[in-house]
């Protein structure tokens, strides 16, 4: 079992930082224009004003100064669950992370806390292994049926069959990956600025997994220690775990400084799930007036009266992709374009129930940001988790993979019995595991991710939880929904060809002939 720490590495960055960042400050006040990140250090009087800048705008809270130093860091040998409950749960990084739906995992690629031993470690190691042999007899398992979908869309590709085992294998490991723990690795590349390393540095003993969290972000702030000590010397220090809100929350309520409490998350799933009638997403929170909104801001913007744009004119200046051709680009321009920017006047909220697996793509749409939950807090000790629609369609598989998920869960159960840390057990929860949470977004943001996800070649569960969440629309605001479709139906109301913009990873469906309520597809 590979046993290999997180691995950090700093491949580039803004040059002095520290200097760069008082440099940026004292161009707000300076009457001589721009002053640069060596004029900081020219004299021992330009020392001491930069010190007391960075300390006073340090005190004050006036921080933009510190986003224009950059850092980009390599990271690999972390957890998945690790990179969805802290890398990825803010607006304020790039990354680009290697594939679950592509690529395939490797045997004994886990994280395991360094703090475990004995009869921890060794439920532990019991419990990723048995997720892992699942996953790779899965693999195996679904290639027939994978291969009858996938034909019965390419029905030409049929008689060549040996040809598109690549494309089937790809399908075959997206639909697997449900079974596999949070604890499996991935490596990306995370790029952040200076305020969010500061941000990492105080934030990084907070749930859901404080031991790993610390373990890289102190690589993080050693790699930039060892460029600019400066940058590291003026961070806040850590807050204590015991000190968080969440943490503080369990004590009070829980009695208890872990997030796992059966009978109360008993009493969250019933009220929530009951509330979801089985859905991915459903609508509970809109603008009752949105059109007549988006209407008023598109005026302001062009400076044009009601008797002269009508909301329905106006609305359609927005939203049709002939009239607004920004919204048929690839490039996502809209938010520097002044008519699309009408748009983010309308805001909707979404109730949600997605799996770990679907929500760590679902997350990456920053700007339709998520109150996402401490996960273990919505574990009742039970089997709990999202079953794929090629599964569902065939007995047989479904039937084979219940009772993995049983094993799983059970192993879970008795981890958690015997650990110490019960965030650990995160770890060793499926892929497939829900995460409950609300969501909301502007139009102009969610517009963009429903013309991505609605497309066929989108993961399964956001292309549901998106045909929801249109199909919601379409009751409350039918003036604006009806602009909203899959890419290629944009590009085809647009006039843009090709209409699929996909190239040679066409779904093989022609989706922009269909209506949204009529979108259906098992792969």
């Amino acid at each position: 079992m590979n046993t290999t720490k997180p691995i950090v590495n700093l491949i580039d960055y803004s040059k002095n930082p520290f200097n760069l960042a008082i440099a940026s400050a004292r161009t707000c006040y300076s009457s001589k224009g721009i002053l640069l990140p060596e004029d900081m250090v020219k004299s021992e009087k330009s020392i001491e004003i930069r010190d007391r800048v960075a300390k006073s705008t340090k005190k004050a809270g006036h921080l933009t100064t510190r986003q224009h130093p950059q850092f980009i860091f390599t990271i690999d040998k972390v957890s998945r669950q690790f990179v969805w409950s802290f890398l990825h749960s803010h607006p304020f990084y790039n990354s680009e992370q290697v594939s679950q739906r592509y690529v395939e995992v490797k045997r004994e690629n886990y994280y395991i806390p360094e703090s475990l031993s004995g009869k921890e470690l060794e439920l532990y190691l019991d419990a990723v292994n048995y997720s892992s042999d699942a996953y790779f007899d899965f693999i195996e398992r679904l290639n027939p049926y994978i291969a009858k979908e996938y034909f019965a869309v390419y029905k030409a590709r049929a008689n060549y069959p040996e040809k598109w085992q690549d494309p089937i294998k790809k399908k075959s490991l997206e639909v697997a990956r449900y079974l596999l723990p949070l604890a499996t690795h991935t490596y990306l590349f995370h790029t952040i600025n200076g305020l969010t390393l500061h941000r990492y540095h105080r934030l990084m003993n907070t749930f859901d997994v404080p031991e790993e969290q610390k373990m890289v972000v102190s690589q993080m702030i050693e790699a930039v220690k060892g460029i600019d000590p400066l940058y590291v010397e003026e961070m806040d220090d850590p807050i204590p775990l015991e000190e968080t809100t969440e943490y503080k929350f369990f004590q009070n309520v829980f009695s208890s400084n872990s997030p796992y409490n059966k009978s109360y998350a008993k009493e969250f799933l019933e009220e929530f799930d009951d509330d979801m009638n089985g859905r991915y997403s459903r609508l509970v929170g809109f603008n009752e007036n949105a059109s007549q909104i988006l209407a008023s801001a598109v005026r302001a913007v062009v400076g044009a009266s009601k008797s002269r744009l009508s909301d329905e004119e106006a609305v359609k200046l927005v939203l049709s992709p002939l009239e607004n051709q920004h919204l048929t680009s690839t490039l996502n321009e809209t938010t520097l374009s002044p008519v699309s920017r009408a748009l983010s006047q309308v805001h909707y909220t979404f109730k949600k129930r997605i799996s770990h697996t679907a929500d760590s793509q679902d997350q990456r749409h920053r700007m339709v940001p998520g109150a996402r939950p401490v996960l273990l807090a919505q574990y009742a000790g039970k089997a709990d988790y999202i079953t794929p629609v090629v599964i569902e369609k065939y007995p047989v598989l479904h039937e084979e993979y219940i009772k993995r998920m049983n094993g799983i869960f059970e192993r879970v159960n008795r981890f958690l019995d015997e650990c110490k840390n019960k965030e650990h057990a995160t770890y060793l929860f499926p892929n497939a595991i829900p995460i409950r949470f609300y969501e909301s977004g502007d139009l102009l943001n969610l517009h963009h991710k429903w013309r991505s996800r609605l497309c066929y070649n989108a993961q399964e569960e956001i292309f549901y939880a998106s045909l929801n969440e249109v199909t919601d629309v379409e009751k409350v605001n039918p003036e604006i929904a009806k602009w909203i479709k899959a890419p290629c139906g944009v590009r085809q109301m647009g006039e843009q060809k090709p209409y699929c913009p996909e190239g040679d990873k066409y779904c093989g469906v022609q989706v922009w002939k269909q209506e949204v309520k009529d979108y259906s597809r098992v792969i």
